[in-house]
């Protein structure tokens, strides 16, 4: 399998409803991580951050 095919591949799942629960709650936990370590200083940057991350993966 080519580098391309697993590129289709991942695409394809992150596409899907499943992928797009995965991406978000993936996300999430990121944000969620990153503002815990900056004591919730940096939170607003997170959270775009985060929102720009998720429209760039998936389908939502």
């Amino acid at each position: 399998m080519e580098i391309d095919d697993l590129r289709k591949k991942a695409g394809d799942a992150l596409d899907s409803d499943k992928g797009e629960k995965a991406s978000d709650a993936a996300l999430d936990k990121g944000g969620d991580a990153a503002s815990r370590v900056t004591g919730g200083k940096h939170d607003e940057q997170i959270d775009r951050a985060t929102d720009r991350a998720d429209r760039s993966v998936g389908n939502e």
